[in-house]
Protein backbone atom coordinates (compact mmCIF):
# COMPACT_ATOMS: atom_id res chain seq x y z
CA UNK A 1 0.00 0.00 0.00
CA UNK A 2 1.16 3.53 -0.23
CA UNK A 3 1.08 4.94 2.97
CA UNK A 4 1.40 9.07 3.65
CA UNK A 5 3.37 9.67 6.87
CA UNK A 6 3.50 13.06 8.62
CA UNK A 7 6.87 13.37 10.62
CA UNK A 8 8.55 10.87 8.45
CA UNK A 9 12.23 12.04 9.62
CA UNK A 10 11.29 12.76 13.10
CA UNK A 11 12.37 9.92 15.65
CA UNK A 12 9.77 7.65 15.60
CA UNK A 13 8.53 8.48 12.17
CA UNK A 14 11.96 7.99 10.24
CA UNK A 15 11.88 4.52 11.73
CA UNK A 16 8.37 3.61 10.52
CA UNK A 17 9.25 5.26 6.80
CA UNK A 18 12.45 2.55 6.60
CA UNK A 19 9.93 -0.58 8.41
CA UNK A 20 7.21 0.20 5.73
CA UNK A 21 9.70 0.09 3.17
CA UNK A 22 11.78 -2.91 4.10
CA UNK A 23 8.22 -4.20 3.81
CA UNK A 24 7.38 -3.47 0.40
CA UNK A 25 5.38 -0.56 0.72
CA UNK A 26 5.39 2.88 -1.22
CA UNK A 27 5.62 6.04 1.58
CA UNK A 28 5.08 10.07 1.14
CA UNK A 29 6.56 11.77 3.96
CA UNK A 30 5.92 15.48 5.04
CA UNK A 31 8.80 17.15 4.70
CA UNK A 32 10.15 20.89 6.10
CA UNK A 33 13.43 21.49 4.47
CA UNK A 34 15.52 20.30 1.63
CA UNK A 35 17.40 18.98 3.70
CA UNK A 36 14.56 17.00 5.49
CA UNK A 37 13.34 15.53 1.64
CA UNK A 38 16.71 15.06 0.73
CA UNK A 39 17.05 12.36 3.56
CA UNK A 40 13.31 10.89 3.13
CA UNK A 41 14.78 10.26 -0.84
CA UNK A 42 17.91 8.88 0.48
CA UNK A 43 15.27 6.69 2.06
CA UNK A 44 13.44 5.27 -0.72
CA UNK A 45 10.50 7.40 0.32
CA UNK A 46 8.71 10.54 -2.16
CA UNK A 47 9.36 14.21 -0.04
CA UNK A 48 6.07 16.16 0.36
CA UNK A 49 6.97 19.78 1.15
CA UNK A 50 5.05 21.47 3.17
CA UNK A 51 4.21 21.60 7.15
CA UNK A 52 1.76 20.99 9.46
CA UNK A 53 0.01 24.26 9.12
CA UNK A 54 -0.03 23.80 5.24
CA UNK A 55 -3.45 22.06 5.24
CA UNK A 56 -3.59 22.08 1.28
CA UNK A 57 -0.89 20.30 1.23
CA UNK A 58 -2.10 17.97 3.96
CA UNK A 59 -5.31 17.38 1.87
CA UNK A 60 -3.46 16.08 -1.52
CA UNK A 61 -1.25 13.85 0.43
CA UNK A 62 -3.60 12.24 1.63
CA UNK A 63 -6.33 11.74 -0.82
CA UNK A 64 -3.23 10.04 -2.93
CA UNK A 65 -2.54 7.79 -0.26
CA UNK A 66 -3.94 4.11 1.09
CA UNK A 67 -3.44 4.93 4.78
CA UNK A 68 -2.25 7.98 6.84
CA UNK A 69 -0.04 7.68 9.43
CA UNK A 70 0.52 10.65 11.73
CA UNK A 71 3.75 11.00 14.34
CA UNK A 72 4.20 14.50 13.69
CA UNK A 73 4.57 16.80 16.50
CA UNK A 74 6.36 19.67 17.71
CA UNK A 75 8.64 18.43 20.82
CA UNK A 76 10.90 21.37 20.87
CA UNK A 77 10.13 22.09 24.25
CA UNK A 78 11.92 18.96 25.46
CA UNK A 79 15.32 20.53 22.79
CA UNK A 80 16.37 23.21 24.53
CA UNK A 81 16.61 25.31 28.34
CA UNK A 82 15.77 22.91 31.15
CA UNK A 83 13.64 25.84 32.49
CA UNK A 84 11.36 26.18 29.51
CA UNK A 85 7.82 26.32 30.50
CA UNK A 86 6.11 24.15 27.99
CA UNK A 87 4.03 26.46 26.95
CA UNK A 88 5.18 25.27 23.52
CA UNK A 89 3.90 21.94 24.29
CA UNK A 90 0.95 23.57 24.66
CA UNK A 91 0.96 25.18 21.27
CA UNK A 92 2.04 21.64 19.29
CA UNK A 93 -0.95 20.01 21.38
CA UNK A 94 -3.54 22.49 19.55
CA UNK A 95 -2.02 21.94 16.07
CA UNK A 96 -1.54 18.37 16.79
CA UNK A 97 -5.26 18.09 17.37
CA UNK A 98 -6.18 20.28 14.54
CA UNK A 99 -4.08 18.23 12.03
CA UNK A 100 -6.01 15.05 13.15
CA UNK A 101 -9.59 16.50 12.81
CA UNK A 102 -8.97 17.77 9.44
CA UNK A 103 -7.55 13.97 8.05
CA UNK A 104 -10.38 12.73 9.40
CA UNK A 105 -12.22 14.58 7.23
CA UNK A 106 -10.10 14.25 4.43
CA UNK A 107 -10.52 10.49 4.83
CA UNK A 108 -13.84 10.97 6.00
CA UNK A 109 -16.33 8.53 3.53
CA UNK A 110 -13.37 5.90 2.31
CA UNK A 111 -11.90 2.94 4.04
CA UNK A 112 -8.57 4.43 4.53
CA UNK A 113 -7.30 3.87 7.97
CA UNK A 114 -5.63 6.97 10.03
CA UNK A 115 -3.16 6.05 12.30
CA UNK A 116 -2.30 8.71 15.00
CA UNK A 117 0.10 9.10 18.31
CA UNK A 118 -0.13 9.88 21.76
CA UNK A 119 1.29 8.74 24.92
CA UNK A 120 0.19 6.72 27.93
CA UNK A 121 0.30 10.27 30.50
CA UNK A 122 -2.88 10.52 32.52
CA UNK A 123 -3.62 6.77 31.94
CA UNK A 124 -3.99 4.59 35.11
CA UNK A 125 -1.42 2.35 36.38
CA UNK A 126 -1.32 -1.27 34.78
CA UNK A 127 -3.43 0.59 31.84
CA UNK A 128 -4.73 -1.87 28.85
CA UNK A 129 -5.42 -0.98 25.81
CA UNK A 130 -9.38 -0.38 26.08
CA UNK A 131 -8.70 2.11 29.45
CA UNK A 132 -9.42 6.16 28.24
CA UNK A 133 -7.57 8.83 28.03
CA UNK A 134 -7.67 11.79 30.80
CA UNK A 135 -9.86 14.23 28.97
CA UNK A 136 -8.59 16.70 30.94
CA UNK A 137 -4.96 15.80 29.43
CA UNK A 138 -3.40 18.81 26.97
CA UNK A 139 -2.48 16.86 24.51
CA UNK A 140 -6.06 15.21 22.18
CA UNK A 141 -4.42 13.44 20.02
CA UNK A 142 -6.64 10.34 20.95
CA UNK A 143 -9.99 12.03 21.65
CA UNK A 144 -9.47 13.81 17.99
CA UNK A 145 -8.86 9.98 16.93
CA UNK A 146 -11.69 8.64 18.44
CA UNK A 147 -14.17 11.68 17.12
CA UNK A 148 -12.92 10.64 13.43
CA UNK A 149 -13.94 6.99 13.99
CA UNK A 150 -17.14 7.49 15.46
CA UNK A 151 -17.81 9.62 12.08
CA UNK A 152 -17.26 6.38 10.32
CA UNK A 153 -12.91 6.74 9.67
CA UNK A 154 -11.26 3.95 10.79
CA UNK A 155 -8.79 5.77 13.13
CA UNK A 156 -6.73 4.67 15.69
CA UNK A 157 -4.10 5.65 18.17
CA UNK A 158 -0.73 4.09 18.65
CA UNK A 159 0.16 5.18 22.62
CA UNK A 160 3.83 5.42 23.08
CA UNK A 161 5.86 4.56 25.85
CA UNK A 162 7.14 8.07 27.56
CA UNK A 163 10.57 6.05 26.38
CA UNK A 164 11.04 5.19 22.84
CA UNK A 165 14.83 4.37 23.24
CA UNK A 166 17.52 3.66 21.12
CA UNK A 167 21.00 5.07 19.78
CA UNK A 168 20.59 8.86 18.90
CA UNK A 169 17.51 9.67 21.25
CA UNK A 170 16.16 12.75 21.82
CA UNK A 171 13.45 12.38 24.12
CA UNK A 172 13.01 12.27 27.72
CA UNK A 173 15.31 10.24 29.05
CA UNK A 174 18.05 12.69 27.14
CA UNK A 175 16.25 15.21 29.32
CA UNK A 176 17.33 13.30 32.57
CA UNK A 177 20.75 12.90 31.40
CA UNK A 178 20.87 16.66 30.50
CA UNK A 179 20.24 17.29 34.20
CA UNK A 180 22.40 15.22 35.63
CA UNK A 181 24.83 16.74 33.99
CA UNK A 182 24.09 20.33 34.92
CA UNK A 183 23.63 19.59 38.46
CA UNK A 184 26.08 17.11 39.09
CA UNK A 185 23.69 14.08 40.10
CA UNK A 186 21.58 12.08 39.05
CA UNK A 187 18.14 12.18 40.32
CA UNK A 188 15.00 10.94 40.87
CA UNK A 189 11.43 11.90 43.04
CA UNK A 190 10.54 10.85 46.56
CA UNK A 191 11.97 7.17 46.58
CA UNK A 192 12.07 6.66 42.81
CA UNK A 193 9.37 3.98 42.91
CA UNK A 194 7.87 5.74 40.08
CA UNK A 195 7.31 3.72 36.62
CA UNK A 196 7.78 4.17 33.15
CA UNK A 197 7.12 1.44 30.07
CA UNK A 198 9.56 1.47 27.73
CA UNK A 199 10.08 0.39 24.19
CA UNK A 200 12.57 0.37 21.26
CA UNK A 201 12.42 2.93 18.64
CA UNK A 202 12.52 0.23 15.81
CA UNK A 203 10.20 -2.24 17.83
CA UNK A 204 7.70 0.69 17.86
CA UNK A 205 7.30 1.44 14.19
CA UNK A 206 6.66 -1.82 13.43
CA UNK A 207 3.37 -1.81 15.75
CA UNK A 208 2.10 1.07 13.16
CA UNK A 209 3.06 -1.13 10.03
CA UNK A 210 1.32 -4.37 11.62
CA UNK A 211 -1.71 -2.41 12.57
CA UNK A 212 -2.15 -1.11 9.00
CA UNK A 213 -1.93 -4.91 7.83
CA UNK A 214 -4.08 -6.22 9.90
CA UNK A 215 -6.96 -4.22 9.20
CA UNK A 216 -6.68 -1.53 11.78
CA UNK A 217 -8.94 -3.68 13.89
CA UNK A 218 -8.76 -1.97 17.14
CA UNK A 219 -9.25 1.45 18.51
CA UNK A 220 -6.04 1.80 20.62
CA UNK A 221 -2.42 -0.25 20.36
CA UNK A 222 -0.04 0.40 23.28
CA UNK A 223 3.81 0.83 21.58
CA UNK A 224 4.77 -1.34 25.19
CA UNK A 225 7.79 -3.78 25.84
CA UNK A 226 8.82 -2.86 29.34
CA UNK A 227 5.88 -2.19 31.02
CA UNK A 228 7.10 -0.88 34.60
CA UNK A 229 10.66 0.35 34.75
CA UNK A 230 11.10 2.50 38.14
CA UNK A 231 12.37 5.88 37.57
CA UNK A 232 15.20 4.78 40.55
CA UNK A 233 16.50 2.39 38.10
CA UNK A 234 16.92 4.68 35.20
CA UNK A 235 18.60 7.05 37.23
CA UNK A 236 21.08 4.78 38.58
CA UNK A 237 22.08 3.64 35.10
CA UNK A 238 22.28 7.05 33.90
CA UNK A 239 24.44 8.24 37.16
CA UNK A 240 27.04 5.13 36.76
CA UNK A 241 27.55 5.64 33.23
CA UNK A 242 28.10 9.53 34.21
CA UNK A 243 30.50 8.40 36.86
CA UNK A 244 27.42 10.75 39.01
CA UNK A 245 25.51 10.19 42.66
CA UNK A 246 22.11 8.59 42.44
CA UNK A 247 20.17 10.54 44.87
CA UNK A 248 16.80 12.14 45.49
CA UNK A 249 15.64 15.09 44.76
CA UNK A 250 12.56 17.35 45.61
CA UNK A 251 10.09 18.98 42.67
CA UNK A 252 12.14 21.94 42.26
CA UNK A 253 15.41 20.24 41.01
CA UNK A 254 13.49 19.25 37.74
CA UNK A 255 11.86 22.39 36.98
CA UNK A 256 8.94 21.98 34.09
CA UNK A 257 10.33 17.73 33.71
CA UNK A 258 9.19 17.55 37.75
CA UNK A 259 5.28 16.10 36.46
CA UNK A 260 6.72 13.89 33.97
CA UNK A 261 10.13 12.87 36.51
CA UNK A 262 7.47 12.04 39.27
CA UNK A 263 4.83 10.16 37.11
CA UNK A 264 3.80 6.57 36.47
CA UNK A 265 3.49 5.89 32.67
CA UNK A 266 3.07 2.24 32.96
CA UNK A 267 1.00 0.19 30.90
CA UNK A 268 -0.02 -3.30 29.48
CA UNK A 269 0.53 -4.41 25.64
CA UNK A 270 -0.52 -7.95 25.99
CA UNK A 271 -4.00 -7.10 23.52
CA UNK A 272 -1.49 -5.46 21.22
CA UNK A 273 1.00 -8.41 20.83
CA UNK A 274 -2.11 -10.60 20.48
CA UNK A 275 -4.21 -8.86 17.99
CA UNK A 276 -0.63 -8.16 15.80
CA UNK A 277 1.21 -11.24 16.61
CA UNK A 278 3.59 -8.47 17.64
CA UNK A 279 7.07 -9.87 19.85
CA UNK A 280 9.52 -6.60 20.61
CA UNK A 281 12.74 -7.61 19.69
CA UNK A 282 14.98 -4.50 20.72
CA UNK A 283 16.46 -4.29 23.85
CA UNK A 284 15.16 -3.82 26.72
CA UNK A 285 15.33 0.05 28.34
CA UNK A 286 18.06 -0.55 31.31
CA UNK A 287 19.85 -2.68 29.01
CA UNK A 288 20.32 0.23 25.95
CA UNK A 289 20.54 2.66 28.66
CA UNK A 290 23.13 1.21 30.08
CA UNK A 291 25.89 1.83 26.92
CA UNK A 292 28.61 4.43 26.69
CA UNK A 293 27.40 5.71 23.11
CA UNK A 294 23.94 6.35 24.44
CA UNK A 295 25.60 9.59 26.14
CA UNK A 296 27.94 10.62 23.35
CA UNK A 297 27.52 14.78 23.19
Amino acid sequence: MHVFVTGATGWVGSAIVKDLIEAGHTVSGLSRSADKAIALTASGARPVTGSLEDFAVLQQAAMEADAVIHTAFNHDFIQGNLGNDFSKFLESAALDERVIEFLGKVLSGSDRPLLVTSGLSGLPLGAIETDLPNPAAPRKSELAAQAAAERGVRAATVRLAPSVHGLGDYGFIPVLVRLARQTGVSAYLDNGSNCWSGVHRDDAARIYRLALESGVTERVYHAVADEAVPLRQIAEVIGRQLGLPVEPRPREHFGWFASMAGGTMAASSARTRAVLGWAPAGPDLLSDLDQADYYAA
